[in-house]
C-alpha cells in the first residue's frame, strides 16, 4: 500500500507515549478584557453552571461580566508571579511539568500541560502531541477529589478535541487520588513539616476545600464525601483528633446554598470560640492558585486577625516540591502501567 502513497504524503513520526496535566486555568493578563474572557468561559461551562442556559445567559452576560473581571482583575493583581507575567497556577503548573519531564525522559515519555478554561487550551496542546508522535496519552486531571465541575470538564475538553482527530490515539484517565496511600503521606508530610516551621502551636488546622452548591452533592457527586476521606485519612496518618484537623468550603458563589462550613464564617467564628492560633491548608488543589494565595492566605488572614485572631499560618499546596513530585511520578508510572 505505501508504495501507492501520494508524493506530499506527511512522514510518519517515532511513536512517543504522552502524559498530559490538566488544570483549571488561569487569564493572561491581570486587565479587565483577559479576566473577562477567561470568566466567561468558565462560568459558560455547563459542568459548572448547571442553571438552565436561557435564565443564566443574561445573569452572565448582562450582569456577572459587567463588573466581576474587575474584583477578579484585583485579586489576580496581588499574586501575579511579575517577573514572570503570568499567574502562580500557570507558573507553578509549567514547573510541575518539566520536572515531571525530566523524571520520565529516560523512559521516552512526553509531558505537556493544558488548561481547561484559557491557555495554553487543552486541543492546542493535543494537537502538539499527536503530531509529535503521541499515540498513546494519559490524561491526568491535577484535582485529588473527583467532581464532575473539575475532573469530568477537564477530561470532557480532551474528548472534544480528540473526537475531531483523524489520527486519534489511545488514551487514559488517572483517576481521582483523594485516598490514595502515598497522596495521604505527601500531603500529612507537609502539614508535620509546614506546622514545624511555625513560630507558634495552632489551636486548629482547617483542610479548606473547593465548595460546591449543595445540589450538586443531592445528584450525586462524590466530591463531597472523598474531602471528608482525605482529611480524615489526614488526621489518621498525623495521630490527631478530630477537633483538630477541621473541614470547612471555600469558594462559594451565588446565593444558592453550598457545602458548609464555609471557610470564611468559620475563621471569623474561631477566635470567639476561644481558638486563636490557626493554620489552613487546600487540599482540593495540587498548585497554588487564585484561591489559594488570595482568598486564605490574604483574605482568610485579614477576617480571622480581625475577628480577634492572633496567629495565622497558610501550608501551601504539594506544587513542585521534591516531595509533591515523588507522589506525581510514582502515580503516573502506575497508571502508565503496560504502556511503558
Amino acid at each position: 500500500m505505501s508504495e501507492h502513497l501520494p508524493p506530499n504524503h506527511p512522514a510518519m513520526p517515532t511513536q512517543k507515549i504522552g502524559v498530559l496535566l490538566l488544570n483549571l486555568g488561569t487569564p493572561d493578563g491581570t486587565d479587565y478584557w483577559n479576566v473577562r474572557r477567561y470568566l466567561r468561559e468558565f462560568l459558560s461551562d455547563p459542568r459548572v453552571i448547571e442553571t438552565n442556559k436561557l435564565v443564566w445567559w443574561p445573569i452572565l452576560n448582562l450582569i456577572i461580566l459587567s463588573f466581576r473581571p474587575q474584583k477578579s482583575g484585583h485579586a489576580y493583581a496581588q499574586i501575579w508571579d511579575k517577573d514572570k507575567n503570568e499567574s502562580p497556577l500557570r507558573v507553578i503548573t509549567r514547573e510541575q511539568t518539566e520536572n515531571l519531564a525530566e523524571r520520565l525522559r529516560g523512559d521516552g515519555v512526553m509531558v505537556e500541560f493544558a488548561m481547561r478554561y484559557g491557555n495554553p487550551s487543552t486541543r492546542s496542546v493535543l494537537d502538539k502531541m499527536q503530531a509529535a508522535g503521541c499515540q498513546r496519552i494519559l490524561l491526568v486531571p491535577l484535582y485529588p477529589q473527583y467532581s464532575a465541575t473539575t475532573t469530568a470538564t477537564a477530561n470532557d475538553k480532551a474528548f472534544d478535541a480528540l473526537r475531531t482527530m483523524r489520527w486519534q490515539p489511545a488514551v487514559r484517565t488517572a483517576p481521582a487520588y483523594y485516598d490514595d496511600p502515598a497522596y495521604i503521606a505527601a500531603l500529612g508530610d507537609s502539614i508535620r513539616e509546614g506546622v514545624a516551621k511555625l513560630d507558634f502551636e495552632p489551636d486548629v488546622v482547617l483542610t479548606s476545600y473547593h465548595g460546591m452548591p449543595v445540589e450538586y452533592h443531592q445528584k450525586g457527586d462524590p466530591y463531597y464525601c472523598q474531602c471528608h476521606k482525605t482529611t480524615r485519612l489526614l488526621r489518621d496518618y498525623l495521630g490527631w483528633p478530630k477537633d483538630k484537623l477541621m473541614v470547612t468550603f471555600q469558594s462559594r458563589f451565588g446565593p444558592t446554598e453550598w457545602l458548609q462550613p464555609y471557610t470564611d464564617k468559620t475563621l471569623e467564628a474561631l477566635p470567639g470560640q476561644g481558638l486563636k492560633k490557626v493554620a489552613v491548608l487546600a487540599p482540593a488543589f495540587h498548585a497554588d492558585c487564585i484561591e489559594t494565595l488570595e482568598e486564605i492566605a490574604i483574605g482568610g488572614k485579614e477576617s480571622f486577625l480581625a475577628a480577634g485572631g492572633e496567629k495565622f499560618a497558610y501550608i501551601p499546596c504539594l506544587n513542585a516540591t521534591p516531595t509533591g513530585m515523588d507522589f506525581l511520578e510514582n502515580m503516573v508510572r502506575r497508571e502508565l502501567g503496560g504502556w511503558l
